[in-house]
């Protein structure tokens, strides 16, 4: 889910970000999909469409984790009341979710084939330095078995 946020952010503040003037090499991931104006334009419009949505959605998210703490912390916890206040969280959670996967797939509509290549590459990147631990994986150790 950090992932598809963090890609969102990114294609987010590309539309927003100032054309590049120079054929540089370029480390920036926003600069490195070379969006058009009309693109950026349309990626603005898409965000500021959502806008209230997001918003609201992000809202219920924590008001339900608010709440889910509560009922945790009551004493004596309400084991009904905490799996009322879970599947809460767990619809926010869906609902949020769910918005992000639409603003991204009206995202790629716009792109072209070769700034979606791109978008996976750093989407791949972008996997790997949050989460370090995939590129260090080492094979399970081998457990010790007597000789029958």
């Amino acid at each position: 889910m950090k992932i598809l946020l963090s890609l969102i952010v990114i294609i987010t503040a590309a539309a927003f970000a100032p054309a590049q003037q120079e054929p540089e090499v370029n480390t920036d991931p926003i600069e490195q999909l070379r969006l058009s104006p009309d693109q950026r334009q349309a990626i603005r419009r898409i965000v500021a469409d959502n806008r209230d949505e997001r918003q609201a959605t992000n809202r219920r998210v924590r008001e339900a984790n608010v709440a889910l703490d509560q009922a945790l912390d009551a004493q004596p916890a309400d084991e009904n009341l905490v799996e009322q206040r879970i599947n809460e969280l767990a619809a926010a959670q869906a609902a949020q979710l769910r918005m992000r996967i639409h603003t991204e797939l009206k995202i790629r509509r716009i792109l072209r084939p070769d700034q979606l290549a791109t978008l996976q590459r750093l989407r791949l990147q972008l996997r790997d330095v949050m989460n370090p631990q995939r590129l260090n994986r080492r094979p399970a150790p081998q457990t010790f078995r007597p000789r029958r």
